[in-house]
């Protein structure tokens, strides 16, 4: 991310971003299809299509400090799911 006091991502950082950002997106849609998760079809396709949604919103996101909340949460949720456990 950029240094010096910057909240807003420059088009560098959105690019530096973007793998890990696309990377974490994909292993939570694959996590959520672990046959160890207490989930029916329906909720299944729900959290999915949360996931969906809050990734699509957040593509939009510029303020620097956003992105690395997003990249924790996911990080954090994609660790309970890995375990077993559906995140709240």
């Amino acid at each position: 991310m950029a240094k010096g006091g910057l909240i807003w991502a420059t088009a560098k950082d959105m690019a530096r971003n973007r793998g890990r950002v696309l990377s974490l997106y994909r292993q939570l849609l694959r996590a959520l299809n672990s046959p160890h998760l207490p989930l029916n079809l329906a909720a299944r396709l729900h959290r999915k299509a949360q996931a969906r949604a809050i990734f699509m919103v957040a593509a939009e996101e510029r303020s620097i400090h956003n992105i690395k909340d997003l990249v924790d949460i996911a990080e954090y949720s994609l660790s309970l799911l890995r375990k077993g456990e559906i995140p709240k």
